[in-house]
């Protein structure tokens, strides 16, 4: 498994998830701005950025993902995110589970 990256399950299937230089991308596209200009505040552009990572990821890894942020988004609450955003500041792999 690559450095930093966890799992997550959404909706019962595993997708892979990290920070990758396309995930920073998408994000720029999708959000208008940059990912250090990102409000800690505003928990649509935290899910945003897990599924920024979780598509980019996937994208890179060659699995497909095809959940559009509303969908991926109907399937986190407030403790998915929380739990993505500890895992950032660990350094073991971890399994982050998202489910309906």
């Amino acid at each position: 498994m690559k450095k930093g990256m966890v799992k997550v399950d959404v909706g019962g299937k595993e997708y892979p998830c990290r920070v990758t230089m396309g995930a920073l991308v998408w994000f720029k596209r999708e959000s208008g701005h940059d990912v250090s200009k990102m409000s800690q505040e505003d928990v649509s552009e935290l899910a945003l950025f897990l599924w920024c990572c979780v598509k980019s990821a996937s994208n890179a890894d060659g699995v497909e993902f095809p959940l559009d942020f509303q969908t991926f988004a109907d399937h986190l609450d407030a403790e998915d995110l929380q739990r993505f955003y500890s895992s950032m500041g660990e350094k073991k792999t971890t399994r982050k589970s998202v489910t309906p």
